[in-house]
Parts: structure tokens; C-alpha cells; sequence
């Protein structure tokens, strides 16, 4: 599977998929972004990037990882 990225302001979202142990961690913390049914099936957009670190940082398989943007 290929990696994905998806994009705001302020940070960049690597999710590679091949990694992903479907522990579920995303989408019980932050529904809003993480729809598995939808597509994309991430939509970052839709938190803090404050959140989307806070739930990154707690995946299980690092399959979800982040770059933060600098602020010029």
C-alpha cells in the first residue's frame, strides 16, 4: 500500500498504511477526523493541530506520523 499524506496549515500527516495494526486509537479519539467509510477517510481540517499531535503521538503502530510546518 502506498503512504499518504494529508495536509494543513500547519503540519503534514504521513499515515502508512502497511504499518497500521487497526488498533482503532484515531478514530476513537478524534470520529471527526478518522472516518473509515469516507473519502479521504482522513480529514484533519476538522481539529486542533494541538489534537491531531495529542492523537498521533498515541498510535500504537506509528503509523501515523506528523511534520510540523514551519512558521515563517
Amino acid at each position: 500500500m502506498e503512504t499518504k499524506k494529508y495536509e494543513t496549515d500547519e503540519l503534514t500527516i504521513i499515515w502508512q498504511p502497511e504499518k497500521c495494526t487497526h488498533a482503532g486509537i484515531c478514530v476513537r479519539m478524534l470520529p471527526q477526523v478518522y472516518n473509515v467509510l469516507a473519502r479521504p477517510w482522513c480529514k484533519p481540517e476538522n481539529a486542533t493541530t494541538e489534537q491531531l499531535i495529542a492523537q498521533i503521538d498515541a498510535c500504537p503502530s506509528k503509523a501515523l506520523t506528523y511534520i510540523l510546518k514551519n512558521k515563517q
